[in-house]
C-alpha cells in the first residue's frame, strides 16, 4: 500500500473477494528526508494514509523497512547511469529489484500466497497453470512497461485486481466505500528527486566541461558543463555558438567528456541492441516479429528479432525510430502480453576522427 488511491482499492476489493488481507508500506524515505521527496508517493504522510485506509478496510497494516534495498538498488545505479551518459528509469529498478523480488520473497517467507498491487496490469492464467502479464484495460493508465523485470518464477505469486478496471472507476470504488485516499493526486516526479533531475543530479556528481562537437565533422560547435546533463535528442538548452541552427543530441561519450550534435536524421535509429534481458516466456518461443516500446508515453513499434539469447538481444525496427535514449527499457510485446524486455545499450556510431 503506497498511500494511493489504486492500492487502497485493491485491499478492498481483495477483503470483498474474501482474501485474508494485510496491508503493508515499504519505507523507501531515509531518517534525514529532504524536503520535496517522497511527498506524493510513498511519504510518512502516505504511510498514515494507507494505516487510516487499512483501518478502513478492515486489515493489518504493517511498515516495512526497506531503506537500504532503496539506496542500493534505485538511488546508487540512477548516479552510476547518468555518470555513463545514459538516461536511466529508477520506476523499472524499484519494480524489478524490490518490489517484485525481495518483496516477493518476504511474503512467501511470512507465509503469504500472493503479493498485490495496485499496477494496471492484467494478470492471466492459462488453464495449465502459466501466468502471463498482458496490458491494463485503462490504455492511458498501462504499466506493463516498468514491470519487464519481474522475475518469471514470481508470476504466478503476484496479483493486480485494479487491472482490469479504468481510472475513473477506482476513484468511484473509493468514492463508494468513503476511502480517504478517493481523490489523492498521482505522484508524476521520481519520488528521491526534489525538484529538477538536473539538479540533483549536478548535486552528487562531479561537473566537468568539455566540447561539444558536429558528428558529420567533427567541428567544435559549443561548450557543455558534463555529458551527465543531456539526453539523446535534446535540441534546447546546450548553449552552442551557432544558435540559430537546429541540432540535437546524437550520441553522448563521458570517456571523451564529449556531446556529439547532428541533425535531426543523425538521431534515426534502424535498430537497437538490449543487455541485461528478462524473457517472460522460454526463448524458444519468443517470436521473431513482435512489437517493441522504448519509452512509457509512446506507442509500441513493430520490430524484428535478429537475435535473443541470455546476454541480450537485438531488434530492427519496421521504420527508424528517434533518439532511442540507451539506459531506458526496450520492452517486448506481442499483441497486448508483456514478453520481457532490456536495457537499451549505447548506439555505435562512427565519430570523426
Amino acid at each position: 500500500m503506497s498511500g494511493g488511491v489504486d492500492s487502497s482499492v485493491t485491499a478492498a476489493l481483495l477483503k470483498d473477494a474474501g482474501y485474508s488481507v494485510v496491508g503493508a508500506m515499504m519505507r523507501f524515505w531515509p531518517d534525514d528526508k529532504r524536503v520535496d521527496t517522497f511527498d506524493t508517493c510513498c511519504s510518512p504522510d502516505a504511510a498514515y494514509e494507507a494505516r487510516r485506509v487499512a483501518e478502513q478496510v478492515g486489515v493489518p497494516f504493517y511498515l516495512l523497512d526497506y531503506r537500504e534495498q532503496f539506496q542500493r538498488h534505485i538511488v546508487g545505479p540512477f548516479l552510476e547511469e547518468y555518470a555513463k551518459g545514459r538516461t536511466p528509469n529508477p520506476c523499472v529498478n524499484c519494480n524489478t529489484k524490490v518490489k517484485f523480488d525481495e518483496l516477493v520473497k518476504k511474503a512467501k517467507m511470512l507465509g503469504c500466497r500472493y503479493v498485490a498491487t495496485g499496477h494496471y496490469v492484467k494478470r492471466v492464467e492459462l488453464e495449465g497453470g502459466e501466468v502471463q502479464f498482458h496490458r491494463g484495460d485503462d490504455p492511458r493508465k498501462d504499466q506493463t512497461y516498468f514491470l519487464w523485470g519481474t522475475p518469471r518464477d514470481a508470476l504466478p505469486y503476484i496479483l493486480f485486481p485494479v487491472g482490469e478496471l479504468e481510472k475513473p472507476r477506482v476513484r468511484e470504488i473509493a468514492e463508494e466505500r468513503g476511502l480517504l485516499t478517493a481523490r489523492k493526486p498521482e505522484s508524476q516526479n521520481i519520488c528521491f528527486v526534489p525538484g529538477k533531475v538536473q539538479d540533483f543530479v549536478a548535486e552528487h556528481l562531479p561537473q566537468a566541461t568539455g566540447l561539444i562537437r558536429e558528428i558529420s565533422s567533427g567541428e567544435v560547435v559549443g561548450d557543455h558543463m558534463g555529458t551527465q546533463f543531456y539526453t539523446l535528442g535534446q535540441k534546447k538548452g546546450m548553449g552552442l555558438y551557432q544558435s540559430h541552427r537546429v541540432r540535437h543530441i546524437v550520441h553522448l561519450d563521458p570517456a571523451t567528456n564529449t556531446v556529439w550534435v547532428g541533425d535531426y536524421e543523425d538521431c534515426l535509429w534502424t535498430d537497437l541492441k538490449a543487455e541485461t534481458p528478462n524473457y517472460l516466456l522460454d526463448l524458444a518461443d519468443l517470436p521473431t516479429e513482435l512489437e517493441v516500446q522504448v519509452r512509457y508515453r509512446t506507442q509500441p513499434v513493430r520490430a524484428t528479432v535478429i537475435r535473443a539469447d541470455e546476454t541480450g538481444f537485438e531488434l530492427r525496427f519496421a521504420e527508424p525510430q528517434f533518439a532511442v535514449a540507451p539506459g531506458q527499457s526496450a520492452v517486448l510485446y506481442a499483441g497486448s502480453r508483456l514478453l520481457g524486455g532490456g536495457l537499451i545499450a549505447d548506439h555505435t556510431r562512427a565519430l570523426p576522427v
